[in-house]
């Protein structure tokens, strides 16, 4: 069981999608967390986020940000970053994967699908690499 963390600048948006869309392909088999990279990622997800994951039966309405840690890093066998620069967080001996995806703060709902579409095609090809690594 492999335990990936989701980090964005504030945990608003890429990385609550990623974490949702991850814990909901994997149903058990791995765990997810997000963070944000600022240090204050806000107090709630983006209300276009929460539109868009609600057309796939995913309630992040009730989701809170919260900022990153040493501790979720640590915690992590594999690190996603999207969007957060220098302030992404970096510790030896972690895989990290960097996924360039636009920040759907702001954007129309259009945009956050195309943006939530993206995340779930790269979650899945994620949990197909993964779950080969546990083969034998």
């Amino acid at each position: 069981m492999s335990h990936v963390l989701f980090v964005c600048l504030h945990n608003a948006g890429r990385s609550q999608m990623s974490q949702a869309l991850f814990e909901r392909a994997a149903q058990g088999r791995h765990t997810a967390e997000s963070a944000g990279s600022v240090a204050d990622p806000g107090g709630h997800v983006h209300p276009e986020v929460v539109t868009a994951m609600e057309e796939l039966g995913v309630d992040l309405s009730g989701r809170r940000p919260q900022r990153l840690t040493h501790e979720l890093a640590e915690r992590a066998d594999l690190v996603v970053t999207m969007g957060c620069g220098d302030t992404c967080p970096y510790i030896p001996g972690k895989r990290y994967l960097d996924w360039d995806l636009p920040d759907p703060k702001g954007r129309p709902v259009d945009e956050v699908r195309a943006t939530r579409d993206e995340i779930q095609q790269r979650v899945a090809a994620l949990l197909a690499e993964l779950d080969g690594a546990l083969s034998p």
